[in-house]
């Protein structure tokens, strides 16, 4: 069923499933549909004592929880709006984030709002504590209301940054959030024997649409963790939940694949030469994808890979492992998706084709390469960027269609392959265009590598390279024989493999796309809170300083979230 509003959706859901679990903390409270109607009531009446009324803005500042999702209800369903926080934005950052959104209200878990500036905090209605939905602090008193939002009324103004003087708020309406629901359905359909488990932020669009909105609209139930989904953490769970649908970033998978899959194809020279082999390796990828299912917990439909782009190598594992994957291709902008491909039907580089209700085209096409910028048309467009026309006006033209950034091709089946970032060329010395995620996919697919970025430096291509130290140290079992210390052979194997990296790069790639260097990543790469590269600190620059808290760099030099 397609609804047109949040509110629409969560009161059809609180009816039609209310004696079934809606949400499921992990070793702790398992809340049911007519339970979160109960919960949405108080939390609204809390609010209205405090003032508020349709049109304000609520902050929500949480780790992810039953609550999270409770609390996210009761704002768009009372004709307010929703502005939800990662929680790796810092203190100073949600300070600004609260003043530029005008929020009145704040919920909040308890670590959350230690970081807090005290100012914030009292400048606020009312601060609302997550854990138990009781009051923190209240400044005012007041009869507020609430309203039966409309289809085209403002729901939610998501920030993707927050170091920037001048914050970048993307305003969803009520019947984006509402039709996207109705788009994941038409696309992958579930029903209430379906269960996820949630390990992403939940105040990201990608885990706030797909996660929550879209299960709940279903009567399907989310499972959370209560702690980071290390896999010390996740695994265990994965065995007691059994989801049947996941939603995680590619660094998840990615990491399993090479600490579970590649390293033991590749232990010694005789496995390495078998799994060169393609009809081999394309074997063995359909027996390690078995033992990944069993990890899983053995019912799991559907595990959807977002946010960034995958390395081409894990995924044509998870292709020949036949393992049920998907992997969407959106923006906050877009809430988010706009293209996306179901198990089993997906092609190696490609996101699929666009998904129902939104159009897709390519702008400003070379006809040399067939690429252009991908530019969308979907009701899950957003209404602009809050406070910020100039920057509205610059991504959605006058006939609507959103400017993506990003540079795409289609394939004969009319498939979508995103190419990059259009801001992050790299002009070369014969103007030729270098898309530095193309060379980092060929470098990421080494099973030493962790994580890499290339950059310019003095007009030279240099690739920055993580190690993954753990799989160096198996390499050199027998190191006493060549050096005094492990340290020694570590930084002598890491040498090494930065000379065997740059020829097997340069190998692959175009002659103007061939690096002059590959350095070692010492440090982890400074990220932003959706653990995204900052990728314009490193140019010409290899060894960036963190921007501080109170910094105003221009977030539109980063990837856009």
């Amino acid at each position: 069923m397609a609804f047109k509003t949040m509110y629409d959706l969560v009161r059809h859901s609180i009816e039609k499933f209310s004696e079934k679990m809606a949400f499921k903390m992990l070793d702790g409270e398992e809340v049911s549909f007519s339970e979160v109607g109960e919960r949405i009531k108080k939390v609204q009446q809390m609010l209205t004592s405090a003032g508020l009324k349709a049109g304000d803005k609520v902050a929500l500042y949480s780790s992810s929880m039953p609550n999270w999702g409770v609390s996210y209800f009761s704002v768009v369903t009372a004709g307010m709006v929703v502005v939800p926080i990662l929680p790796g934005f810092s203190g100073e950052e949600v300070a600004k984030i609260l003043e530029h959104s005008e929020s009145k209200a704040l919920l909040v878990s308890d670590k959350l709002y230690a970081k807090l500036p005290k100012a914030s905090v009292e400048a606020l209605n009312i601060v609302i504590r997550t854990k138990n939905l009781k009051v923190l602090s209240q400044r005012v008193e007041g009869e507020g209301s609430t309203t039966v939002p409309q289809p085209d009324d403002l729901a939610s103004i998501i920030y993707t940054s927050g170091t920037t003087s001048s914050p970048k708020g993307v305003m969803l309406s009520q019947q984006a959030l509402a039709i996207h629901a109705d788009l994941c359905q038409k696309l992958f359909p579930i029903n209430t024997e379906d269960s996820f488990l949630s390990v992403l932020p939940m105040s990201h669009v990608y885990e706030c649409s797909l996660g929550l909105i879209f299960p709940f609209s279903q009567g399907v139930p989310v499972f959370y963790l209560d702690r980071p989904p290390a896999a010390a953490a996740l695994v265990p769970a994965l065995r007691r939940v059994r989801p049947t649908i996941m939603l995680i970033v590619p660094l998840i998978i990615e990491k399993i694949f090479r600490s579970q899959v590649l390293t033991k194809f590749t232990a010694n020279g005789a496995m390495k030469f078998l799994y060169g082999i393609r009809p081999v390796q394309k074997m063995l990828h359909k027996v390690a994808g078995k033992k990944l299912m069993e990890v899983f917990g053995g019912r799991l439909r559907f595990l959807g890979v977002g946010g960034a782009k995958l390395d081409t190598t894990t995924e044509q594992f998870l292709v020949d492992a036949a393992f049920p994957h998907g992997i969407g291709y959106g923006l906050t902008e877009t809430a988010p998706l706009l293209a996306g491909a179901v198990p089993l039907k997906k092609e190696v580089g490609s996101t699929g084709p666009a998904v129902p209700y939104v159009e897709l085209r390519l702008d400003n096409i070379n006809p040399d390469t067939q690429q252009g910028e991908v530019v969308a048309k979907s009701p899950c467009v957003m209404m602009g960027y809050y406070k910020n026309p100039e920057a509205t006006a610059e991504v959605i033209d006058k006939d609507g269609w959103f400017h993506t950034g990003d540079l795409g091709q289609f394939d004969s089946e009319n498939r979508l392959h995103i190419k990059g970032r259009l801001k992050n060329m790299i002009l070369g010395p014969g103007g030729e265009n270098i898309y530095p995620e193309d060379i980092e996919s060929v470098i990421n697919q080494h099973v030493t590598v962790s994580e890499s970025l290339v950059t310019e430096l003095d007009g030279r291509l240099v690739a920055l390279v993580q190690f993954n130290t753990e799989q160096i140290e198996r390499m050199l079992e027998d190191w006493r024989d060549q050096w005094r210390t492990k340290k020694e052979a570590i930084e002598a194997k890491t040498e090494e493999l930065r000379r065997e990296i740059q020829q097997y790069v340069n190998e692959k790639v175009s002659q103007f796309s061939r690096l002059s260097d590959v350095v070692e990543q010492k440090e982890e790469f400074i990220k932003t809170p959706s653990m995204k590269i900052r990728r314009f600190l490193y140019k010409n620059n290899l060894h960036p300083e963190p921007p501080k808290e109170d910094s105003t760099i221009e977030r539109a030099e980063e990837i856009k979230d």
